[in-house]
């Protein structure tokens, strides 16, 4: 198996993370309180991902027993 889809799919989620991030401090100077929690909540879960798709990644690159 190629490890592309590895790389795209971390990289995705890792920027989809870092772009929420960032809106989550704009929704805060912005006075939008209401939204802050769930948008940082959302970009955490998207960095949780892309560590898990990077975990998925050093383990498929891993000889399999028999």
């Amino acid at each position: 198996m190629t490890k592309g889809p590895f790389v795209a799919m971390a990289s995705a989620t890792a920027a989809l993370g870092t772009a929420l991030g960032s809106l989550a401090l704009q929704l805060r100077a912005g006075g939008y309180e209401q939204y802050v929690e769930s948008v940082a909540t959302f970009s955490i879960l998207m960095y949780v991902t892309s560590a898990l798709t990077v975990v998925t990644w050093v383990r498929d690159g891993r000889p399999h027993a028999n």
